[in-house]
């Protein structure tokens, strides 16, 4: 399988959903309807983008492992 001409394998890094959460209401934020979230390899550089000019009391970035066939 290749993702933007990059070949998967069992031997590629671990693939994360990362997800910006309000806590006031602890659902996923939405734009235009669609839920904010964003796919990586460097997951806590992905949420420390999302949370970037955020008020930490307010937001938080949920961090989850996708699972893939190669992982399972």
């Amino acid at each position: 399988m290749t993702i933007q001409g990059r070949n998967i394998d069992a031997k590629a890094r671990p693939l994360y959903s990362v997800r910006l959460i309000d806590r006031r209401t602890g659902q996923v934020h939405r734009l235009n309807g669609a839920p904010l979230l964003a796919l990586s390899q460097e997951p806590h550089a992905a949420a420390a983008s999302m949370l970037e000019g955020r008020d930490p009391e307010l937001w938080e970035a949920r961090i989850e492992p996708l699972f893939t066939r190669a992982t399972q």
